[in-house]
This record gives structure tokens, sequence and C-alpha cells, in this order.
């Protein structure tokens, strides 16, 4: 909607039923088969022609990753793929680094900026030895994951070990055939049957509370960026609900110095731990998409969508106007699903999206929709494929 409001044709990927084939802001939606992704990346981008790709998950990211991978070996053939593929989200050298959280944490360390100890635990003897020399509680972290679904806090050995074990388990042939035949992701399918084990890395705990960022960027330079502390979460290692607007110059410098690094395009999030004593901002992680307050129009230097169409198009910047005065922003549906109840609901800006009813109804069809966000949203591939229309 943010993309098609500063100036964008924009196309989706998703998958069949997914709520983006149904909005109005979708010029036309192509169907994502998980079970042949790069084919269905490959067709969608032959047919729409797009300027420039916007990943809505982890997921597409990883497989526009390896599609550019695999176009890269067809030399001439390949090359526009490759190119558009690099103008959307960075450079290729960047693409390992962004999914390898003990790298990201070293590169992050190595540029200054102030990053948790961090690093990979191939079994239990390299977890008793973490524990040993950074003591507990710790954290648990499999690489190729987000929401939450991937991070353990473990405050015992015990607890420590169970969480490997969870984290770097293949996805159980249940579970995989379940997501495929319910909720039509086939996602799991795959890793389960290949019995594909994640990486785990261990990094150290830091006692605080949580803020993200998220920032447009163009050829290693920052465009546009917003950052927030989060006020609640609809559940302990779940997507944030309620976000206060801040101004924190540790945050914005550490983004810029990552973004400059990587030499990183397109729209990225950043997770930091703000330390309880000190207020220091620990850069823990990088979200190498769209996060969901990335729409958000809050002001100069706050658009991301036209920060991001100016330097597609050209064109001077239009910055949209501004959506709220409040810094208090209550996402929908999340906080409503995490209590119907919540005060946030009327004293935050609440960001319900009236302009899209059918994308609306989705989000309050039935009592299960909170399953239907978690595996649709969360753990289904879908990108946005933006054209700049030309004069």
């Amino acid at each position: 909607m943010a993309l098609a409001g500063a100036g964008c044709v924009v196309d989706a990927l998703c998958p069949a039923g997914h709520p983006l084939s149904k909005m109005r802001s979708v010029r036309r939606a192509y169907a994502y088969r998980g079970l042949m992704p790069l084919h269905s990346f490959g067709e969608a981008i032959a047919d729409a022609q797009p300027d420039f790709i916007v990943p809505g998950d982890d997921l597409a990211t990883c497989h526009l990753h390896h599609l550019h991978a695999r176009e890269s070996l067809h030399g001439e053939a390949g090359q526009w793929v490759c190119e558009l593929i690099k103008r959307s989200l960075g450079a290729p050298e960047s693409f390992p680094v962004v999914y390898a959280r003990t790298a990201f944490a070293d590169l992050a360390r190595a540029a200054g900026v102030r990053a948790p100890q961090t690093e990979v635990v191939a079994n239990l003897d390299d977890l008793k030895k973490w524990v040993s020399r950074f003591g507990l509680p710790t954290v648990l972290k499999a690489n190729g994951t987000s929401g939450g679904e991937g991070v353990r806090v473990a405050h015992t050995l015990e607890e420590a070990e169970r969480a490997f074990r969870d984290l770097q388990s293949p996805p159980l042939l249940a579970r995989a055939a379940k997501r495929a035949l319910v909720d039509q992701d086939k996602s799991l399918v795959w890793p389960s049957l290949l019995r594909h084990r994640s990486v785990v890395n261990a990094q150290v705990f830091v006692e605080g509370h949580e803020a993200t960022g998220t920032v447009a960027c163009w050829k290693g330079a920052v465009l546009a960026s917003l950052h927030f502390e989060v006020v609640n979460k609809r559940s302990a290692a779940g997507p944030s609900s309620v976000l206060r607007l801040i101004e924190n110059p540790e945050m914005s410098s550490a983004a810029e110095k990552m973004v400059r690094r990587l030499g990183l395009s397109g729209i990225h999030g950043f997770d930091f731990m703000l330390e309880a004593h000190t207020g220091n901002a620990h850069l823990i992680e990088i979200n190498p998409r769209a996060t969901q307050v990335g729409h958000l129009a809050l002001g100069p230097g706050r658009d991301l969508p036209a920060a991001l169409y100016s330097a597609m198009s050209g064109e001077p910047l239009r910055a949209a106007k501004k959506v709220t005065e409040n810094d208090t922003i209550t996402l929908f549906p999340q906080e409503w699903m995490r209590d119907p109840a919540s005060s946030f609901l009327t004293s935050g800006y609440h960001d319900v999206p009236w302009e899209e009813p059918e994308l609306l109804r989705a989000c309050v069809r039935k009592t299960w929709s909170l399953k239907f966000w978690d595996s649709r949203q969360d753990a289904l591939p879908t990108f946005s494929a933006v054209r700049v229309p030309r004069s």
C-alpha cells in the first residue's frame, strides 16, 4: 500500500489465497509454489519485469539469494536477473552474512558497533564450553529463522541443551505435512525430507528491553529510517504489537555503519537490546527484508517508501503526509490478537488498513486468524515486484 502510494506500480508473488492477492494496491499477484520456489520467482520476475524487488520475509530473501547464485552461472543470459537482485538487496558479498548470525555479529564489532559476543555451537560439548565461559542466562538462535521462531533464552544448562536439540533438529515430517496440507505452506517439506539441521548460535544475554529499527538504503547509504522501542509483544518470543517512536543516535549510527559495510540496498530491519542500567544499544541481529513498521510515514527522513521511490526513479523526494503525531504505534492485528481489551487500541495510533477491506476481513474473519497470520505471514514467502512508471 505504501509503495503504491509513493508512486510505484506493485505486483506481488504470494501463496494462493494470501490476502496480497486480493488487495487493490496490487496490480497482479503471481502464485508462489513451495516445492518449486525458484521457478516461481523466475516466472514472476520474467513476466512482471520489475525495476526493484522488496522481499516481505526471510525465506523470500533466501530464495532471491539462491536465484542470484543460479543465474550467475548462466553468464550473459542471467545477467539481467542478477543485476535486478543486486539493485534490490545490495552487494552479493553481503548475502551469506545476513543469514549467518555469528558472522554478522563479528562484522558489527569490527565496524565499531556494540554487539554481543556470538558463536556457532556445533554440538552439546560446544554449548557446555560456551556456558562455562559466558554464564547463564544465554540466548540460542538458529540461522535462517525469524519472528522469534528460532530463538530461545535458557536460564539453566538443562534448558540450554533442550533448546539446542530443538533448534538444530530437522522439522518433523508430521509438522511439515500439516503445514503443507492445512496452511498450504510447503516450505518445510524439503528440509524435513532431507533431514536438514539448522546452524545454532549462542549469544551473550543482554539484560534490558528490546528496540527495533528499519531503514531504506541505496548502494550502502541510508535514505530514511525509523527507530522504535518495543512496548508490547504478541508473545514472549513473537513479533512486536506496540512500539514507541524514539530518537536513538547509537541505533542510527549502528544501522548506518552496517548498511555501509555490507553495501545494502532496499529495506532492512535491525534489532537491538537497550541495556537496562546504561541505555547502551546492542545490535543483536539484522532482518534482510521489509519489516512490519516500514510502511509508516512519520515525517522528514522517516518515509521509507518515498525515499526508495526517489532513489529508483531519480525524481525529487515527495514524502507522504505524516500519518500521526502520536509516538505510540499500535500494530494491527497483532495487539488486537494479544488483548482485544488493550488500552493501546485507543491510546496509540492503531494502524488498521481501512483502505484495503479484503485485507481487513482476512485479519478479523475468525478466531483462528492468529494461527493464519503466524503461518502465512511469518513462514510463507512473499515479495513485491515494483515498477517505476515512465513518463
